[in-house]
């Protein structure tokens, strides 16, 4: 994990105790950004523009995707997929399957046959290996400035660091690869235009390069960026809560 110095004088945590506190770290931030993931998905899979003045729009801002969502589907809207993204987060746990996710596993293989879970993918490899490295570099070079801007007095500054240079690592990484997730999210709702109908205009596409062209073609070099706030603001906030909580069960479990 970006943050973690395995060699750090005052690190005395064993592999378990680093291995639990990231699990549990990932677990809370992921139940606590839910709702922003939920949004940034819809405003990318929007066709229609993300503005008041398009009438086709159903969704345009953050604070009225909030009240309109609420209105229509209820608080539980925000976490909808939260399962299979807890799944994720953790890693590895032991895993019970729910219900819903049993019967749209099942829907998919029978349906469209074991490639349906891989759309996306090619984005997704794409961008994997930026992000993380941009993660790392802006997480470090971050840290260095705010060392020269705010002296450290003991580790009393500790956690509010990690806090700052983790949500702006997040945002960097997250603004320099956000249109292959995009790409990502596109591909991977393929095969549900019909439930996707009352959403507004939906888009079949044959991959990665497909998609991209008709972004641009339909929806301008914008469309790349749509649902990039809230995307932007989860980032932020869960790369953020990660090193805090992260560093906060290092040290529980130190005492």
């Amino acid at each position: 994990m970006v943050g973690y110095d395995p060699d750090a004088e005052d690190r005395n945590n064993s592999k378990l105790e680093v291995a639990a506190a990231g699990s549990l770290s990932g677990l809370i931030t992921r139940a606590l950004v839910s709702p922003l993931d939920v949004i940034k998905i819809r405003f990318q899979l929007q066709i229609e523009s993300l503005s008041p003045r398009d009438p086709q729009a159903k969704y345009y801002g953050i604070v009225q995707a909030i009240r309109q969502m609420l209105q229509e589907e209820g608080p539980a809207a925000f976490w909808k997929g939260h399962i299979p993204a807890q799944l994720l987060s953790i890693s590895y746990g032991a895993v019970q399957i729910y219900q819903n996710l049993r019967q749209a596993v099942g829907s998919m293989y029978w349906k469209e046959g074991p490639l349906a879970f891989y759309r996306g993918l090619v984005p997704t490899l794409l961008a994997v290996f930026p992000y993380a490295g941009f993660q790392f570099s802006f997480y470090r070079a971050l840290q260095q400035v705010y060392e020269w801007a705010v002296p450290v007095d003991g580790k009393r500054n500790g956690n509010l660091k990690n806090l700052l240079c983790g949500s702006g690592a997040g945002v960097l990484s997250k603004t320099f690869t956000y249109p292959l997730d995009l790409f990502k999210k596109r591909l991977q709702v393929g095969g549900f235009e019909q439930a996707r109908a009352t959403f507004g205009q939906v888009r079949t596409y044959t991959g990665f390069l497909d998609c991209a062209r008709r972004v641009v073609q339909e929806e301008g070099p914008r469309g790349f960026f749509k649902g990039l706030a809230p995307s932007l603001l989860k980032a932020a906030l869960s790369t953020g809560f990660i090193f805090f909580w992260y560093e906060q069960f290092c040290s529980l479990f130190h005492c």
